[in-house]
């Protein structure tokens, strides 16, 4: 395999070297920020052996290439177009100029919460063994698994304790990589989280309990009730990125001889009075609302909001707004009256009707490099990847990708119904099966089996209308 011809190719269908603002590569993608994406020859990319797919979002233009062939293609094409070796974040940061402050938001957002999202899945699979030990009724008809073998029950206190560390501690992670997002330093970001659930607060999970009362204090006529933040999510946001900007600020005027001394010191200072008296009593009820309404919308719309949402989250996939939900996901494991993911069970449900598609396309196609890309696309998608079967197959033709839309819609509405809910975030499809409650199992393997029956029998439907319209379903 010639990796300088391939470069050489899809630098040309890029538009040639002045079209290129930077480029870089992930394990299968090549990702570009480019001047204008009018100029790209899709016709002449899709050519190539070498390339499975072709998206753009978020600003980035992203060819897929496979593991193994991307790294030694990008190799050869920094220097055909004479960038220097660039990292995702240096890509990120160029498109950002291409993007809507709309799209900017929610990229910020996303930024946040990607770095945690391996603990957030740890804790939720930790959660998911936790549920196996202790839910009655699971292995024998009344007991639970440490009431069967009661040396069991050590080894599920120190699971439950593990899983529950960063929901308990979210504001720690987050305060770190949110302060990273805005500028600040980091470790600051991370001490202002601590702050939040220092074990002198009450803690919030305890908070309305009859013998649990918080202390008041008092400042010039204005009186806080000394109350933690475990697990909350938009006040250590919020106030993350006052810290930042305090920060930025000191160091702008504070003399470089005792910046080290005064500039953390009135960091945290300011940031912690502003926290117990401004943001935090105010954004924690923001918070609140924000996880009530989104139970109220579940609750109130059932079946039908499962069907919307479900069926459209593969078009919000798209405009790479997806990676915000984390924090909606968040807040509703973190919130003591909730403890509930029921949005990732829905997501869920639309990748692996991605899956389902490209799996009605495999059996369809004529074309050999796109029958190569289906088969492999649905396994993928079925175990939580989709990129490969959506932007590989189903969103080339367009019809399979509507037909991933309506599974989606189905086995929402499915999922809602049966009231399905996770007990983490992150995987879906077939790995994402640890996380759902015990109770739900049953009702989530149903819900995969009707997301991929359903899309892959409307592709194969599509695909024949296409046909006796006399229309070619394969372009």
């Amino acid at each position: 395999m010639n990796y300088q011809v391939i470069a050489e190719k899809t630098l040309a269908a890029l538009g040639g070297k002045d079209n290129i603002i930077s480029a870089a590569h992930c394990a299968t993608r090549l990702r570009l920020a480019l001047k204008d994406e009018s100029k790209v020859d899709e016709a002449a990319l899709n050519e190539l052996a070498e390339v499975k797919g072709t998206f753009s979002a978020a600003g980035q233009y992203q060819i897929i290439f496979g593991t193994g062939i991307v790294n030694k293609v990008h190799e050869q094409f920094i220097k055909l177009a004479g960038l220097e070796n660039a990292s995702t974040s240096d890509v990120k940061a160029a498109s950002e100029q291409n993007i809507s402050p709309f799209q900017k938001f929610f990229k910020m957002i996303s930024d946040i919460f990607v770095p945690i999202i391996p603990a957030l899945v740890a804790s939720g699979l930790l959660m998911g063994i936790n549920n196996l030990l202790t839910q009655p009724g699971l292995f024998n008809e009344t007991l639970s698994v440490i009431q069967m073998y009661p040396d069991f029950a050590g080894v599920a206190s120190l699971i439950n304790m593990f899983a529950n560390a960063s929901f308990v501690f979210l504001p720690v992670l987050l305060g770190f990589t949110a302060a990273k997002r805005f500028g600040g330093n980091p470790i600051l970001g991370a001490v202002i989280g601590m702050i939040m659930v220092h074990p002198d607060l009450l803690n919030a999970w305890n908070y309305g309990k009859p013998d649990q009362v918080a202390n008041v204090i008092d400042l010039f006529g204005l009186q806080v009730e000394m109350i933690g933040y475990q697990g909350t999510v938009l006040p250590i946001l919020v106030s993350a990125w006052i810290m930042s900007k305090i920060e930025i600020t000191l160091h702008k005027y504070v003399p470089n001889v005792i910046d080290l001394l005064v500039t953390p010191l009135l960091t945290v200072l300011l940031t912690g009075f502003i926290i117990f008296f401004v943001v935090g009593p105010f954004t924690r009820g923001v918070g609140d609302a924000v996880a009530m309404g989104l139970v109220w919308m579940y609750n109130t719309f059932g079946a039908l909001g499962g069907a919307v949402l479900g069926g459209s989250y593969s078009s919000i996939v798209l405009t790479g707004m997806h990676h915000s939900f984390h924090g909606f996901e968040a807040q509703l494991l973190a919130d003591p009256n909730i403890q509930a993911n029921f949005l990732l069970p829905l997501w869920s449900m639309a990748n692996v009707a991605q899956g389902g598609a490209a799996f009605g396309m495999f059996f369809m196609l004529k074309d050999a490099k796109m029958k190569s890309i289906a088969l492999p696309g649905a396994v993928s998608a079925v175990l939580g990847i989709t990129e490969p079967a959506m932007f590989g197959v189903n969103l080339k033709l367009r019809y399979p990708f509507i037909a991933a839309a309506i599974g989606g819609a189905v086995s929402g509405a499915w999922i809602a119904f049966t009231k399905v809910y996770m007990v983490g975030v992150g995987a879906t499809g077939i790995p994402g099966l640890p996380l759902v409650a015990v109770s739900g199992m049953g009702s989530y393997i149903i819900g995969m089996i009707i997301s991929f029956a359903v899309a892959m029998v409307m592709t194969i439907v599509f695909y024949k209308v296409q046909q006796k319209r006399g229309q070619n379903p394969e372009a």
